[in-house]
C-alpha cells in the first residue's frame, strides 16, 4: 500500500485546520477557498508558484476595513456620551496590532496559516504582524462569505465582550464621561471616596465608590487611587445608561 505523499499529507492537514475553525466559531462557509485564502502567506505562495495560490494581503485591505466599520458602530452605540476624540482612540486600541494578535492567538489561528518553509523556519507562525494580518484578512473572508451581519455577530462573540470587560479602559477616560453625564442631566454634583488600600506597598490595592447626592452609583479597585476611581466611574456610567 502506497503512503500518502507528503502534499497529501499536508493538504490533509490543512482541511482539518480549516474545519476545526469553523466548528470553533460556528460558522461554516460558503466558498471555503476564500478561508482558505485569508491563511494564505505570501511566502507560500512565493514557493508554490505552478498552483493557483493567492496570498491573503488583498484580504486583509478589505478586513481592515470591515474592523474599523463593525468596531465604530459598536463604540458609537455603546458610548453615547464619548467624544470622537475618545471613540477615536478606543478605536485605535482595539484595532491596532497587539490587539489583534491576541484575538488571532485566542482563535489558535497560527496553526493554520500556510507559510513558506524559510517562513516557517525563522518562527513566522508566531511572529506579531503575521498573525494580526491573518485575522484582517479572517474578517474579509468572512465578510464576502457570510455578509455584514454575520461578520458582527462573530465579533460580538470575539472582540466586543473584551472591550465591555474594560480590556480597553486604560484608553478611556470614564471619570469625564460620567461629569459630562451628570451635568446635561442636571442631576447634582458627584464625589469619589477611596474606601480603602490593601497589599504590600510595591503591590497596592485601592477601592473607590462614586457618590450622586448621597447614593453609591458604582464601586471599583485599581492599582492606584485614579484607577479604582476610574472603574467605579465605569460602573456608574453602565448603571446611569440603564436608566
Amino acid at each position: 500500500m502506497r503512503k500518502p505523499k507528503k502534499s497529501q499529507q499536508a493538504g490533509e492537514r490543512e482541511r482539518l485546520l480549516f474545519k476545526q475553525i469553523q466548528e470553533k466559531i460556528g460558522i461554516q462557509f460558503s466558498n471555503e477557498t476564500l478561508l482558505m485564502k485569508a491563511f494564505t502567506h505570501s511566502s507560500y505562495v512565493n514557493e508554490h508558484r505552478k498552483k493557483p495560490y493567492e496570498d491573503n494581503e488583498r484580504l486583509e485591505f478589505l478586513g481592515d476595513a470591515v474592523l474599523e466599520l463593525t468596531v465604530s458602530h459598536y463604540l458609537y452605540e455603546k458610548y453615547p456620551m464619548m467624544s470622537e476624540g475618545e471613540l477615536t482612540k478606543l478605536r485605535a486600541a482595539i484595532v491596532c496590532e497587539p490587539s489583534l494578535v491576541v484575538f488571532a492567538n485566542e482563535l489558535h489561528f497560527g496553526d493554520a496559516v500556510l507559510l513558506g518553509k524559510g517562513e516557517e523556519m525563522t518562527g513566522g507562525r508566531k511572529r506579531p504582524a503575521l498573525l494580526a494580518d491573518a485575522f484582517e484578512a479572517f474578517i474579509g473572508a468572512l465578510y464576502l462569505d457570510q455578509g455584514l451581519e454575520i461578520t458582527k455577530a462573530f465579533l460580538e462573540k470575539i472582540v466586543f465582550p473584551k472591550v465591555d470587560k474594560g480590556a480597553f479602559s486604560h484608553v478611556m477616560d470614564f471619570k469625564s464621561q460620567l461629569q459630562e453625564f451628570v451635568q446635561r442631566d442636571g442631576s447634582g454634583a458627584i464625589e469619589y471616596n477611596i474606601l480603602k488600600e490593601h497589599g504590600p506597598a510595591h503591590n497596592r490595592v485601592f477601592e473607590a465608590q462614586v457618590i450622586l447626592n448621597g447614593q453609591v452609583l458604582g464601586e471599583g479597585m485599581g492599582r492606584s487611587k485614579k484607577e479604582a476611581e476610574q472603574h467605579a466611574a465605569q460602573m456608574a456610567l453602565g448603571k446611569l445608561n440603564e436608566l
